[in-house]
């Protein structure tokens, strides 16, 4: 069963690119990715026999960090290599700036009111407001067999999260404040990646996208961290913890490469493609856990992976008979045309 989702997640992601350095590299970056995050955020920097050390607590700095490298690496993107002529109103990106500043925000202030299982079933589940999004934002249309497919990649996604996860921790009991914040996020996210989506009808760059997005993500983090007082308290404390300095400085590395990933796969792909990507990483993310940690898969757990199985081939399957056709794999899509 341990060999089945490695198997999942190359079918996912073959599935959208024929090309297997970068399905390689997304990987590895989103993986490290992860596995920086938990560190940062969870463990002690400075730490010694007679001293406990100190935890870095402000995300909204790492979220800086990460904009800003990300910014630089499109920029002399855009600079160094050839692109088209953009011809989108800069004042277009904000929006999703702001969604997404707006959606991190709700992500972790969810967990003050909700369980963790809670929250990884609102992510693992979010493929089908993605698609509901995508009809609201760019008058996308999808056919029954896709809504089908979803549904039965976020149950069996769920199934597996749920039921295969790292060991329970503690964590507030379930409020109303918890599940409002849960639907902001699941809102503002899917209105993210939708907007980006609609945002290609200019025919721009996965490096022009990016570059705009995070120019106001910029804009937005530096302005919360300076009127919270917050910005000097963490560059010191990154003075005093070189280990933390490097980790971050990698962290924003990663998440600048798979920047890049998520602007090609939606330019490419679309919104709902990139989600359901995205929902299988956080299965396989929590395979690792199980080989690296000992933690068993349960009956529960293996039926989920049947399901997503099960759903991905008659995805493909459904695409395919689409194809022979002489049709497009997805309905037509206005106002959107894909570069």
């Amino acid at each position: 069963m341990l060999l089945a989702m490695p198997a999942l997640w190359y079918l996912a992601t073959c599935w959208c690119s024929t090309s297997g350095g970068r399905t390689t590299w997304r990987q590895a970056s989103y993986l490290t990715w992860g596995v920086l995050q938990e560190r940062v955020m969870t463990r002690s920097y400075g730490a010694t026999a007679t001293s406990p050390g100190e935890r870095f607590t402000d995300s909204q700095f790492l979220v800086l960090m990460n904009r800003v490298l990300a910014l630089i690496v499109a920029g002399l993107s855009c600079i160094l290599c050839k692109q088209p002529r953009h011809g989108a109103p800069m004042y277009r990106y904000s929006f999703a700036s702001l969604s997404n500043v707006l959606s991190s925000w709700c992500q972790y202030e969810a967990l003050k009111f909700v369980s963790f299982p809670t929250q990884v079933l609102a992510k693992a589940s979010k493929v089908i407001p993605v698609m509901l999004m995508g009809k609201l934002v760019s008058r996308r249309s999808y056919e029954h067999w896709e809504y089908l497919t979803a549904g039965l990649i976020s149950i069996g996604v769920s199934m597996f999260l749920l039921s295969s996860g790292p060991e329970p921790r503690s964590s507030p009991a379930t409020t109303l404040s918890g599940l409002i914040l849960l639907a902001g996020y699941i809102a503002f996210d899917s209105f993210t990646s939708n907007w980006q989506d609609a945002l290609f009808a200019y025919k721009m760059s996965s490096v022009q996208m990016m570059f705009g997005v995070n120019f106001f993500s910029c804009l937005f983090t530096v302005g919360s961290l300076l009127e919270q007082g917050a910005l000097l308290e963490a560059t010191r404390f990154m003075g005093r913890h070189s280990e933390f300095a490097a980790h971050a400085l990698l962290l924003s590395i990663c998440s600048a490469c798979g920047q890049l990933f998520i602007f090609y796969t939606i330019g490419q792909f679309g919104a709902a493609v990139f989600t359901i990507i995205m929902t299988l990483r956080q299965a396989f993310a929590i395979l690792l856990s199980c080989l690296l940690y000992g933690h068993t898969v349960t009956v529960v757990g293996g039926l989920g992976v049947a399901v997503v199985f099960a759903a991905l081939l008659l995805r493909v399957y459904a695409r395919g008979r689409l194809k022979q056709r002489g049709k497009k794999a997805v309905p037509v899509e206005s106002p959107v045309q894909k570069v």
